[in-house]
């Protein structure tokens, strides 16, 4: 229950105890720096904010599902340079924010982005029902840790058991024959987490991406946040999910 009530409502009992114990210091500091500050006028002191729980945090984190992804497959569409990139509802903070550093990429999501920003030209547009303008349209497109959403209604998407397969063909038609695709989904055992996501089984995702794909690469974030970069995959990898409870599978594609 104290599990449910944190993921509904964002607030972790953990989190207030531990800024609870921490009042006192914050208290004593801030009376010795008014001490100090006494005769200072550069820097009025006009209210509290405190921030409680940053000094036992590390100075960042270079790891992790989005962190690992976003820069692996930036890299490789920095290293590859297409034609035309596009993107379909992958992290604009992250992964869009890297690859428009360096060349204009477009996105394209379900909801409205109102943001302006050089370099990213967004649309919105439902991957599950694309427009007949988008067949064909560019040589290199990614989804990252996006199609496992889809038909859950999470992003006000239509409820649908199997729209990670019609958002998968969508991808395929809107890329051109050779182009390559760059998808990340969750991996671990196969199960649906309504309705924040769907986990797949690898066995299961590379029956369905042979259809219509070659594999190039594979790569996977575990569960510890490391990345794993271009491994060959084999029997035992695949059966057990490559060790992933909440993994994220990373594949690099050519359309058949």
């Amino acid at each position: 229950m104290i599990r449910f009530f944190k993921l509904i409502t964002g607030i972790s009992f953990i989190k207030i105890y531990r800024s609870i114990i921490q009042l006192p210091w914050y208290y004593r500091t801030a009376r010795q720096f008014k001490r100090l500050i006494k005769d200072k006028k550069e820097f009025p002191l006009k209210k509290n904010y405190p921030c409680l729980l940053d000094k036992y945090d590390q100075g960042g984190v270079a790891q992790g599902i989005y962190f690992s992804q976003d820069l692996y497959v930036a890299q490789q569409i920095f290293k590859n340079n297409p034609e035309k990139h596009l993107d379909i509802g992958s992290r604009i903070d992250g992964f869009v924010a890297h690859v428009a550093s360096f060349r204009p990429i477009e996105v394209m999501d379900i909801r409205a982005i109102d943001s302006k920003v050089k370099n990213i030209i967004f649309v919105q547009q439902d991957l599950t029902a694309i427009s007949k303008e988008f067949c064909d349209y560019c040589d290199s497109i990614s989804s990252l840790h996006v199609i496992e959403h889809f038909g859950l209604g999470r992003y006000g998407d239509q409820i649908d058991p199997e729209g990670h397969i019609k958002g998968i063909q969508n991808l395929v038609q809107i890329l051109k024959t050779g182009g390559i695709c760059y998808l990340s989904v969750p991996i671990g055992e196969q199960r649906i987490e309504f309705n924040a996501h769907r986990v797949f089984g690898l066995q299961y995702l590379l029956n369905l991406l042979k259809i219509y794909f070659q594999l190039i690469s594979f790569s996977y974030v575990d569960d510890a946040g490391n990345i794993h970069a271009e491994i060959e995959l084999n029997e035992v990898l695949i059966s057990n999910n490559c060790g992933c409870h909440y993994g994220c599978g990373i594949f690099t594609l050519k359309k058949k």
